[in-house]
């Protein structure tokens, strides 16, 4: 979903001048999905089982349908619109899920020929990040994959509320093309879908996160997120992946995904500290709404800041 690289500390001081220049927005919205009532436990299916019993009003089938005006449904290999890409393909094993029960995420990779991809390369410090939305752009989560032994991925994962999810898998198969494929899961159960104005201060665990800076279509975009506590700037930002934090944009209308460049420079070393700012830079493919998830690292403890961006006019 990015390639990774590393903040140094002209972009920091950058990003601390670009602060005092640019205007900030509304508080940032709930983090997590809203808590729903969970139905009862429902059985493992199919993908063709995962609507079974789900109240579908208030859906926002624009979303769903990947096609609005302002944003022309086309694919590529690494935006996570599709589940098949470069011969490669995204197979889950279970996509049905118990709102708010802990379930496990499992699922393999396979190559044109229909055979089990069982080798990865690394990228970013890892061989497979995934993501995890709900398809109102709420309830972001990141669980953390292993491969086990069969060739199976498997992930630790709770649906925090009922609705359609979008899970996104980023890895290179060895001696294949980057890749991010996406496919849905299924949270039974009635759904209420989260609205969110455009927001550029997030409150998360104790800290504020303010994020400066515009994203014009078609055109290289960077943003710098400054993270402060109690009104001090916050120096003590650990490393994640190969950077000092890690940035995920998301396109409103069909959650695709677009790729992040944070700079670059020589990988952190565990024991390296930055911060108050991380930069990152992105061109976002057409005009509208996106969504931010930007996840952070201090005291060995991970942190998740939302935001909502609308594109401003180029011109």
């Amino acid at each position: 979903m990015h390639t990774a690289v590393r903040l140094g500390g002209y972009a920091a001081a950058l990003a601390l001048a670009f602060g005092t220049a640019w205007g900030v927005g509304a508080a940032v919205g709930p983090r997590s999905v809203p808590s729903t009532p969970a139905p009862a436990a429902a059985p493992a299916g199919s993908p063709d089982d995962g609507m079974a019993g789900m109240d579908m009003s208030g859906m926002d089938m624009g979303g769903m349908a990947g096609h609005t005006a302002d944003a022309p449904l086309t694919t590529t290999a690494t935006d996570g619109l599709a589940a098949t890409a470069d011969g490669y393909s995204l197979v889950p094993r279970t996509t049905t899920f118990t709102p708010g029960q802990p379930g496990e995420l499992a699922f393999t990779v396979t190559d044109a020929d229909g055979a089990t991809v069982s080798a990865f390369e690394s990228r970013d410090g890892t061989r497979m990040r995934l993501a995890v939305v709900r398809r109102d752009a709420a309830g972001f989560v990141q669980p953390e994959a292993v491969l086990t032994p069969d060739g199976v991925w498997r992930a630790p994962l709770v649906l925090p509320a009922a609705g359609v999810y979008r899970v996104y898998a980023d890895f290179t198969p060895s001696g294949g093309p980057a890749l991010v494929l996406g496919t849905d899961l299924f949270a039974p159960g009635a759904f209420a879908p989260v609205t969110f104005a455009p927001s550029r201060v997030a409150q998360v665990d104790g800290y504020q996160v303010r994020l400066d800076g515009d994203l014009v279509a078609g055109r290289t975009s960077q943003v710098f997120a400054t993270v402060s506590r109690d009104g001090q700037p916050v120096t003590d930002l650990e490393p994640l992946n190969t950077a000092f934090g890690d940035l995920v944009v998301l396109r409103r209308s069909d959650l695709a995904t677009v790729p992040v460049d944070y700079g670059e420079g020589p990988a952190p070393t565990a024991t390296d500290r930055s911060g108050p700012a991380v930069a990152f830079t992105t061109t976002v493919p057409s005009t509208g709404g996106y969504r931010l998830f930007l996840t952070f690292r201090t005291g060995g403890s991970l942190h998740l800041a939302e935001f909502t961006l609308e594109t401003r006019d180029g011109s």
